[in-house]
C-alpha cells in the first residue's frame, strides 16, 4: 500500500519517531528490505512514547506525604481491635436483616419491596452469651464494626452493611443468655430508589 512516494512502513515509523521521546538516528537510513521485517513486528502500540512501567505509576500514586507508611483507605476498619493473644474464644452469633412490612406489600406489592438486602431497614445481630451478666458486657458499635467483650468472649464482627453507630439499640435477655444488637441501616440511596 504505497501513500505519497512511500510505504505506510515508513510513514508509521517517522509518526513514531516524532511523537518519541527518544531520538534514533538509525531510524532514517531505513530501506525496504527493512521495512518489511520491522512491519510485522510494528503495531498501533509503538506510536507515541514507550508506556510507564508498573512500578513507576504506582510509586507516583502512592507517594502524597513522605513520612505517611500507609494511608487510611488502607486499614480495615476495626483491625485496631484485632488481638491475636487474647485466648477468649469468640461467641455464637447470627446476622437477621429486617424489613417493615404491611399489607400492602404483601398482597398487592404497592412499594416495590423485596425479599432482597437491599430492601432492609434494620439489622439484628443475636449473640449467645452463656454464663455472662448484663453487666459484663462492653459494646462499641462503628459503621461497619460492631466490637463485643466480656469477661469469657470476645466477639469483633464485620458488618454487612453499614449502620447508623447511634441510632441502634442493645436488649440481654437473661433467661435466654443472648444479647440482642439491632442497628439501623445507612441507605444514602434510598430516596431515590424507594
Amino acid at each position: 500500500m504505497e501513500c505519497f512516494g512511500g510505504s505506510s512502513v515508513q510513514q508509521l515509523q517517522a509518526l513514531s519517531s516524532l511523537l518519541s521521546t527518544q531520538h534514533d538516528d538509525d531510524d532514517d537510513d531505513i530501506g525496504d528490505e527493512d521495512c518489511k521485517t520491522a512491519c510485522a513486528g510494528l503495531g498501533p502500540g509503538h506510536i507515541g512514547p514507550p508506556p510507564k512501567r508498573d512500578e513507576e505509576v504506582s510509586t507516583a500514586c502512592k507517594k502524597k506525604n513522605s513520612k505517611d507508611i500507609w494511608s487510611e483507605d488502607e486499614v480495615a476498619e476495626g483491625s485496631q481491635y484485632d488481638d491475636l493473644a487474647d485466648p477468649r474464644p469468640q461467641p455464637e452469633y447470627e446476622v437477621i436483616l429486617k424489613q417493615c412490612v404491611g399489607t400492602e406489600d404483601l398482597f398487592l406489592g404497592l412499594s416495590r419491596k423485596d425479599p432482597s438486602s437491599m430492601c432492609c431497614e434494620a439489622m439484628l445481630v443475636k449473640i449467645k452469651l452463656p454464663d455472662t451478666e448484663a453487666t459484663d458486657v462492653v459494646l462499641d458499635v462503628k459503621e461497619k464494626f460492631l466490637d463485643l467483650r466480656t469477661l469469657k468472649y470476645k466477639l469483633g464482627l464485620h458488618l454487612p452493611h453499614p449502620t447508623h453507630s447511634h441510632g441502634g439499640k442493645a436488649q440481654f435477655f437473661k433467661e435466654r443468655e443472648e444479647l440482642e444488637v439491632t442497628l439501623l441501616i445507612k441507605r444514602p440511596m434510598d430516596a431515590i430508589n424507594m
